[in-house]
């Protein structure tokens, strides 16, 4: 309160709060995506780019193609930018959430591991579209799907997609669980016959052969697909020193060597590896991005909503 009595609105959160070392810091998954939502959005609507009465799920940036009687020249006037007028059947999407929780997923040489930057990436889209009154499902899984949370709207939704993402890690007999996402992503696919977007969030570190099968058979039944893959720098960089003991997370295994001997070819191969994801990706319109762990937690939000407020395939 200030000294006249008001209510003075709390801060928008700054950039640097939206360091994973920072998001870290909040235990509850419900308040780091609140967090990290109303402060993208915040600096969005700060944003001259934007203008200020641009609404993100009421515009869209105009394509040719467009009805000119849909433009918006209000905001036009103000942004010298052509925007078209989206209704509620423009909208409302119907978007399903994979999360892959393997246990490489468990890797982790910062603040977050994979898997807790990845479920606070899920949860933080899951808040932004139950914002814009969408329709959401969550499905997670390893070597099966785990958690399957129908399609739903409403605030109340918000905490049944968040408790699966919330529950712990598996334990020590857990450890190994294998990834068997392709197999979820077909079965997905057969499941969601409405066409909608879905959103893959994992390191993709499985079989590419059926990766690609579950990928391909998503788009055949029209669904928009984006995928997050999800890093950690020391995966990206090797740039570990020293004698250094590996140990398999998903196999059995320990291989101790010094890294800067493999680094070369460590890169190689995780560069052909990347390679066909990427002209996979490429060649069958699927939306692409590689984060690292370090990264503002913003990111994959901006390139959703980058993808969200652009034409529809």
């Amino acid at each position: 309160m200030s000294p006249g009595g008001r209510t003075i609105p709390a801060a928008a959160p700054r950039l640097e709060d939206l360091l994973p070392e920072r998001i870290a810091r909040l235990a509850r998954l419900e308040v780091r995506a609140k967090h990290i939502v109303e402060g993208v959005l915040s600096g969005l609507h700060r944003s001259p780019y934007f203008g200020q009465s641009i609404e993100f799920r009421q515009h869209r940036e105009y394509v040719p193609g467009d009805e000119a009687r849909n433009i918006d020249w209000k905001v036009w006037s103000k942004t010298d930018k052509y925007y078209v007028k989206l209704f509620d059947e423009d909208t409302n999407l119907r978007t399903t959430i994979v999360v892959d929780r393997s246990a490489s997923m468990a890797y982790g040489s910062g603040a977050m591991t994979k898997a807790d930057y990845a479920r606070t990436v899920a949860a933080s889209l899951a808040y932004l579209l139950i914002k814009q009154h969408d329709i959401v499902g969550l499905v997670t899984c390893d070597s099966e799907i785990r958690d399957r949370v129908p399609h739903r709207s409403g605030q109340r939704h918000l905490l049944s997609l968040i408790g699966p993402l919330e529950a712990p890690e598996l334990d020590d007999d857990g450890l190994g669980a294998t990834t068997a996402l392709g197999d979820t992503l077909a079965t997905v696919a057969e499941e969601q016959t409405r066409a909608g977007i879905v959103v893959v969030v994992s390191d993709l570190f499985t079989d590419t052969e059926t990766l690609f099968r579950g990928l391909r058979f998503l788009r055949s039944r029209g669904h928009d697909v984006v995928v997050f893959q999800v890093l950690d720098d020391s995966e990206l960089d090797f740039d570990f020193v020293g004698t250094t003991r590996f140990e398999g997370l998903e196999a059995d295994g320990e291989l101790t060597c010094d890294p800067p001997a493999l680094r070369a070819s460590y890169l190689a191969a995780l560069e052909r590896f990347m390679e066909s994801v990427r002209r996979f990706c490429g060649a069958n319109a699927i939306d692409l991005q590689t984060i690292r762990t370090s990264e503002h937690l913003d990111a994959a939000i901006l390139a959703f909503m980058k993808l969200r407020s652009g034409p529809r395939r």
